[in-house]
């Protein structure tokens, strides 16, 4: 098999291996011992020495280097079992690579190129056994049948994985299999005769960590509200933690803010997902953040290929992604080496001649009249012909917008910083633009990264920010765009533009060109266009200071799309309602000063207050903290390598202040140290004069200032050497992970302050609301998991985090339908029950959205639930549910004493024209069914023959009064008009079906049956009788998910 390049000094140390076959630049070599039929002494000695080996430290036979002539290093490519093994890839490379390394000037660039080769023969190896064991359907449908089996879920919840694993249990290992599926974790074990099993919901997940831990090896470890698991023992932990993370992720992305955060239209689908899928979204996520692609840019094609680069004069190995409208290569050896070319900059895309040695060459031409060459690409032909066609159609596309007219340019403003090495600076980034080549497909390396640091000429920045970070791209594909962006947005007044409007004259007050109409109008236009293009962001505050800066150094329009570039691609999440992206690369940030700088951390162990300080830096990208003339330097670097440049220049300012921050006392002396440092750093080095005496000291200050203020440059070179080596791959990593934490944070607050507002307003404890709280917002999640089609759609609208806290969760009939059968203390059979909680949401639903939101349902289960006397106070939700669909309202008082309260009842009903709408009087037909009702109410209760017994009673009483009703209809209609029945609720229209003349005249009131109710002490009882709410509320959530499932099952 292939093996990762290792070094090896001396290529026969101790004679141990026997060379079978050379050449110029590869050794196959065999183990002494093996193979040997002389059975001389030394064969004998390695042979027994390497049996007694442990299995792990045993050594394979037969093995492959890789040489340099006159070179006494060499590196170890390959190793096998057997010589028909290594055999295969000896004649790989003789066939495939050593034809190729004659044209090398270089030895280091032939031991970079068969290292790069190497290596992509791992990975292109590693994918195709990661495929073939996801093409096994016969043992994932094996999985999927014992994942339904074992946890009773519906058919819409859809297996992604399983991994066989260890779960802990304390000290206690219990061996059984994780499934990882779109929504839950489960975890099931059968040990001794006893099983275990325990689903989690994503949703609940607060923490996925990878540690270490007693005796265990490195163990997964996921965190909810009440416990921790740890898994261990995976056969692939690396790809089990990827999965946990990312499914994570996903779930809380597309539950808690769907709207704010930018999710894969597929990964709103959760019945598409599959493992596959998943992978796919984690490449394309990494391909769009290594090179700040647009959002809607879709991945094509991965190949592994090499690249000539002009400047290395030699191939580089690395990995070629298409995408709708880009090529991407990215370099696998040491050192950064991106290229990046847009299809519309590509003129033509072409196979070279077969008589070329180089192995499947394309050729992409440029307008810039530049070629680059692409050598070892496999299924070369399919792929060129694919780029042809998006190629084709790219050109047509742009030229039926050729002709468009665009915005004439505007003076451009130049503001000199550097006037003592402006000359110097251009002369270098000429002679870098002559080797690595000029504008967005110019090759993007270490190199370039160094020389931003030192510096960019004025007459530069403008253009290479433009080009690094690929919004010359946009602007020329959308010609005409802004200027009818601004036509269509300027004089709408929204919410935006009344904050940008407050905002304006706070953009670098103090800079000359925004003192004038001239600069505040451009900035205003720029700022009001980017509200109107994308109104899921609007206008976030920061976004003028940034956008202030853009303008310095930019046409109007370019800085529009800089803009655009910044908020949508560069920081991705940043710049929305609740700020998610910025509050998770706080949390990353402080992660990293905890690996980075770990004497820091142990003297702060609560570094949240650090990362919250450090928030503007991020928002801002220093501009904010760092005199002017620094800052553009760090706007540089960001334009240069992304929030990377952020991220280390933190962790450099950080350590520079380290001992300042550890004797801090708290927060604020930690703000000053930091602020204090920030508002010294120059941009070049200047003659600091020594204080003519010591200042006045107290006993707990800190000396902040120090001999020489710090220089810019100094501190991004510095912060690059030392912290550099984060990549876009590990920050991918740690945002999923953390993204997670902070998520999880707003939904924490977001509970506080609903439970803040509700429990004055309702009659429950508050632990109790706590958990209904949670009861409430599952139901809604349930809908979002197994929803069928359009509802699941709709039920996403009814989480809206710009809503008031209490006010952001909503419920539809069918959720409420589910939760009132759960809670309610008095339950009918499902037939009567469905009615019942039909007219019970009307009740609630009183701005008719149809839609009910928790305060309203805690008010209603509260004074259901806790009222202490039901009948004789007349409660509004029991009664109008069980009287009538029409919802009226009554203030409830409590009152103690019962025969005062009934005297006041009947006080109540004998007002006239109290209220404007009364309740409808019921006929003869909706009576029985009234009956009906109660007496499945009774059904199973230890009283329930004297219930029935009263209730029919009850039912006699009603009737004779109706009767009597009957018979007098006129005069007695009179009579219950003049006693204000009007007083007890609203009237809305009610369709009757009327089967004859006396039905019509059969008519009861609401206070005839109330008073007929309270004339039977059981029926009193029964309704009056003290509910535990606590124990209704814990038996829900035990049956809410079992109960869900079989209904949908049954729908379906």
């Amino acid at each position: 098999m292939w093996l990762n390049p290792e070094e090896v000094l001396l290529k026969n140390a101790l004679k141990l291996w026997v060379t079978e076959r050379s050449n110029d630049f590869f050794l196959l070599q065999r183990r002494r011992g093996h193979g040997d039929s002389g059975g001389k002494l030394s064969g004998l000695l390695v042979g027994a020495l390497d049996t007694m080996l442990d299995s792990n430290a045993r050594v394979t036979p037969f093995r492959i280097l890789h040489q340099i002539p006159s070179s006494q290093v060499s590196w170890v490519i390959a190793s096998g079992a057997t010589i028909e093994e290594v055999s295969r890839h000896w004649d790989w490379l003789n066939h495939n690579v050593l034809h190729l390394l004659s044209v090398f000037e270089n030895k280091a660039d032939i031991s970079s190129f068969v290292k790069g080769k190497v290596k992509g023969l791992i990975a292109q190896e590693a994918r195709g056994r990661q495929t073939a064991q996801e093409e096994d359907p016969e043992r994932f449908r094996e999985a999927l049948q014992k994942f339904k089996l074992h946890f009773g879920l519906p058919p819409q919840e859809v297996l992604v994985a399983q991994f066989p694993c260890c779960c802990w249990k304390g000290r206690v290992p219990r061996q059984g299999v994780l499934y990882l599926s779109t929504n839950h974790m489960a975890f099931y074990s059968f040990l001794l005769g006893k099983e275990g099993l325990f689903v989690v919901p994503w949703a609940e997940v607060r923490r996925v960590e990878r540690v270490s831990a007693g005796l265990m090896t490195e163990v997964v470890r996921v965190g909810t509200r009440q416990r921790q698991r740890d898994f261990s023992m995976f056969l692939n932990l690396d790809e089990a933690f990827g999965l946990v993370a990312q499914l994570a992720d996903i779930a809380l992305r597309r539950l808690l803010d769907s709207e704010g955060l930018e999710l894969d239209r597929s990964l709103q689908q959760p019945t598409r997902m599959t493992k596959r899928v998943l992978e796919e979204q984690a490449l394309r996520e990494y391909v769009l953040a290594l090179f700040w692609l647009p959002r809607a840019e879709r991945l094509r094609e991965v190949a592994s290929c090499s690249v000539w680069a002009p400047h290395a004069r030699a191939h580089t190995a690395g990995t070629l992604y298409t995408t709708d409208s880009y090529l991407g290569f990215s370099g696998r050896g040491e050192g950064r080496c991106l290229l990046l070319i847009p299809l519309c900059e590509v003129l033509s895309i072409e196979k070279a001649e077969s008589s070329s040695p180089l192995p499947n060459p394309v050729i992409v031409s440029i307008r810039s009249k530049k070629a680059f060459q692409f050598i070892e690409l496999q299924d070369r032909d399919d792929l060129v012909v694919s780029l042809n066609d998006r190629l084709r159609a790219l050109q047509w596309k742009h030229s039926m917008y050729a002709n468009k007219p665009a915005r004439k340019p505007l003076v451009r403003t130049q503001h000199s910083f550097l006037p003592l090495s402006e000359e110097r600076l251009l002369q270098l980034w000429e002679d870098h633009f002559s080797e690595f080549g000029r504008g967005v497909h110019m090759f993007r390396t270490d190199r370039m990264d160094r020389l931003v640091a030192m510096g960019i000429p004025d007459s530069l920045r403008g253009d290479l920010w433009m080009t690094l970070s690929g919004a010359v791209t946009e602007l020329a594909s959308h010609q005409g765009y802004y200027t009818d962006l601004v036509q269509r947005a300027m004089g709408q007044s929204t919410l935006a533009t009344e904050e940008i409007e407050r905002d304006l004259h706070r953009s670098l007050p103090d800079h000359p060109a925004f003192q004038n109409p001239t600069g505040i109008a451009a900035l205003r236009r720029v700022l009001t266009a980017y509200a109107h293009r994308n109104p899921k962001i609007g206008y976030c505050q920061s976004m003028n200071i940034v956008a202030s800066v853009l303008l310095l150094y930019c046409r109007e329009e370019e800085a529009f799309w800089l803009l655009v570039a910044v908020c949508e691609r560069m920081l991705p999440d940043y710049f929305n309602r609740r700020v998610i992206g910025a509050q998770v690369d706080q949390s990353v940030f402080e992660e990293l000063i905890r690996e980075r700088l770990p004497e820091l951390a142990e003297q702060i162990p609560d570094l949240s207050s650090l990362s919250s300080l450090s928030l503007s830096w991020f928002l801002t990208l220093f501009l904010s903290v760092l005199p002017f003339p620094s800052a553009l330097c760090v706007l540089d670097c960001f334009f240069s390598q992304g929030i990377q440049a952020v991220f280390q220049l933190g962790l450099a300012v950080m350590q520079a202040n380290a001992s300042q921050l550890s004797a801090s006392s708290d927060e604020g002396q930690a703000l000053m140290v930091l602020s204090s440092f920030l508002d010294q750093v120059k941009l070049e080095e200047e003659p600091v004069s020594p204080p003519l005496s010591p200042p006045a000291m107290e006993e707990n200050s800190i000396i902040i200032s120090p001999t020489r203020p710090p220089v810019i440059t100094d501190l991004l070179i510095d912060s690059y050497q030392k912290f550099g080596d984060l990549s876009v791959r590990q920050l991918e990593r740690l945002r999923c992970r953390h993204r997670i934490l902070v998520l999880q944070a707003h939904e924490d607050t977001s509970k506080e302050n609903t439970l803040r507002v509700v429990t004055p307003e309702v009659s429950i404890s508050p632990e109790d609301l706590a958990d209904l709280y949670d009861l409430f917002k599952t139901e809604h999640f349930i809908t979002l998991y197994w929803g069928e089609g359009g509802g699941a759609a709709l039920a996403l609208q009814h989480h809206d985090p710009g809503r008031p806290y209490q006010e952001q969760y909503r419920l539809g009939r069918a959720q409420f339908q589910s939760l009132y059968g759960l809670l309610v203390p008095w339950l009918c059979e499902q037939q009567h029950s469905d009615t019942v909680a039909n007219r019970t949401f009307n009740l609630l639903d009183q701005d008719k959205d149809n839609l009910v939101t928790f305060r309203e349902f805690a008010g209603w289960l509260g004074k259901l639930a806790c009222a202490v006397a039901v009948l004789s106070e007349p409660n509004p939700f029991l009664m109008a549910a069980l009287f009538t669909a029409v919802p009226w309202a009554v203030v409830s008082e409590e009152v103690t004493d019962y025969q005062e309260q009934l005297k006041r009842m009947l006080k109540d009903l004998m007002k006239e024209k109290d209220a404007e709408k009364p309740l409808p009087l019921m006929n003869q037909r909706e009576f029985i069914q009234f009956c009906k009702t109660l007496y499945s109410m009774f059904h199973g209760d230890p009283g329930e023959s004297e219930l029935f017994q009263a209730i029919a009673t009850v039912t006699s009483l009603v009737l004779q009064i109706g009767e009597v009703g009957h018979r007098g209809r006129h005069r007695l209609g009179s009579e219950v008009s003049d006693q204000g029945e009007a007083g007890l609720g609203q009237e809305v229209a009610v369709t009757q079906q009327e089967e004859g003349e006396g039905e019509q005249d059969w008519m009861v009131s609401f206070a005839q049956i109330l008073a007929s109710l309270l004339t039977e002490a059981p029926l009193v009882f029964f309704f009056e009788k003290p509910v535990d709410l606590a124990a209704k509320i814990s038996q829900a959530k035990e049956v809410q998910y079992h109960q869900r499932a079989a209904i949908l099952a049954l729908n379906r």
